[in-house]
């Protein structure tokens, strides 16, 4: 009786600690509580509209995030990202699905379209610029969807619109899915293909933007119909069913190719995954060297090209390897190895070769080098004996017609530059001689050939002149 009567007694309490349990669950997780539901839809709809400064912010946007990857600067891109106004068009989307308004799509569609034509025409004029062709990192980045694309598109969305219908200041939220989803930067790319001829870039940035768009807009979808967002009332019962049809028709398609597009970059994940595993384990159990960015896995055609480095393999290896795809998942995979005809020892003797001949072409170099040196340093001797000579060079005509000007007696002048040696070192002396007239005094004679020659060596600035006379 007494074992009964525990047995009762433990029993409620326990009850009534899982129904504390559970209500805090139910508290902490509930989304319906505290939703403004027609709050969210007016605010969605105020932002789907694409006209005057909407238009112009999402040029400017783009403007700025094309800048950013051309130069490689995320912060750049981020800071586009938030002043972006795409995101408008892609929520109109998902709501009218889910509330069944036909208007709301065509008007979020159209919007949608519009933003998609300005950014293609903006990114295309920029990257139109010659110097601004340049394919970086950030570029490459944006043009391979991958599976993380897909989960990043569908938890954002679904974070940004249960942040919505809170109907409150919620600018953190919207900020932060606006950069985590990325829509812009592919935007930018494939206008950046179209602009340099690069198709593969446009199809791939396309494809990316796609994938989130429709994450996005399948998140609000879900979410409006999990709150149970009130229906679109239409005029009669014909005109509600007609519509209902035709909008979960439109669900439908997008459910569709959102499942096949997740199931296909679900699959070349795995697909990368194992082909990756089966490499490493070709370099760490049986020590096969490759060159590292040279491998190629190719998982939408299940190809895998091996670039070897070092021994020769044989066919047999290879034949042992493509047997043991099997294991790693990697059936009806293709294996190509590429890999180099000689053996390590006939690269060996390759290399010596070409050191050998790299010493003597260096040899050759300094010797060539060394002449070119000597023959540098012989003009250049060259050159300042020039000089030097050039510089005792008498402007004559000039000196003759101040000397005849200031002596009127002079008879005659003759000028001649002398080249003197004493067998170590030549020198080049002017030389200048005076004729005379007869009627002149011999101490007159030569007291003015004293001052010609103090007068001559200020004006051809020389040190050593030699001045006689007749």
């Amino acid at each position: 009786m007494e074992e009964n009567q525990t047995n009762n007694t433990e029993t409620p309490e326990f009850k009534s600690i899982w129904e504390q349990f559970r209500q805090f669950l139910h508290t902490v997780f509930d989304l319906r509580d505290d939703t403004d539901k027609l709050g969210t839809i007016k605010d969605i709809k105020d932002n789907i509209a694409v006209k005057g400064h909407t238009a112009w912010i999402l040029v400017f946007s783009i403007f700025v995030a094309s800048i950013g990857l051309n130069v490689e600067s995320t912060a750049v891109v981020i800071g586009a990202m938030l002043i972006s106004p795409l995101m408008g068009p892609i929520l109109g989307i998902g709501l009218s699905l889910g509330i069944n308004d036909i208007d709301t799509f065509r008007r979020s569609l159209v919007n949608f379209t519009v933003m998609i034509v300005i950014s293609l025409i903006t990114s295309f004029l920029f990257f139109s610029i010659p110097i601004f062709q340049t394919v970086t990192k950030e570029i490459q980045a944006r043009t391979a969807p991958d599976l993380r694309d897909v989960f990043i598109a569908i938890f954002g969305g679904l974070a940004l619109i249960v942040a919505l219908s809170r109907r409150k200041e919620q600018t953190n939220t919207v900020a932060g899915v606006a950069i985590a989803t990325a829509l812009m930067p592919p935007l930018c790319t494939a206008g950046f293909g179209i602009a340099t001829g690069r198709w593969s870039f446009f199809l791939g940035a396309m494809y990316l933007f796609v994938i989130n768009t429709v994450f996005i807009a399948l998140a609000t979808f879900i979410i409006v119909r999990f709150l149970r967002f009130p229906f679109v009332k239409y005029a009669n019962s014909v005109s509600r069913r007609r519509t209902a049809r035709i909008l979960s028709f439109l669900a439908i398609l997008m459910l569709i190719p959102s499942s096949y597009l997740f199931f296909t970059l679900f699959q070349e994940k795995h697909f990368e995954n194992n082909a990756n595993t089966f490499i490493n384990d070709l370099k760490e159990h049986q020590g096969i060297s490759f060159f590292e960015n040279e491998n190629e896995i190719d998982a939408k055609h299940k190809k895998i090209t091996l670039y070897v480095l070092g021994e020769h393999v044989s066919d047999a290896t290879i034949a042992k390897w493509k047997y043991s795809l099997k294991k790693y998942k990697l059936k009806n995979t293709e294996l190509a190895v590429r890999q180099n005809s000689m053996n390590t020892s006939a690269i060996s003797d390759k290399i010596n070769a070409l050191e050998q001949s790299l010493s003597q072409n260096n040899k050759f170099l300094l010797t060539k080098e060394q002449t070119l040196k000597e023959k540098e340093q012989k003009i250049l001797q060259l050159k300042q004996e020039l000089l030097r000579m050039n510089s005792g060079k008498v402007p004559f005509l000039e000196i003759s017609q101040d000397l005849k000007n200031l002596f009127p007696k002079l008879k005659a002048v003759s000028f001649a530059t002398e080249i003197h040696t004493n067998f170590d070192n030549y020198d080049t002396i002017p030389h200048l001689k005076l004729i005379w007239n007869d009627s002149i005094a011999t101490a007159t004679k030569v007291a003015n050939t004293l001052r010609i020659k103090n007068w001559l060596k200020d004006k051809v600035s020389s040190k050593s002149l030699l001045v006689e006379s007749e």
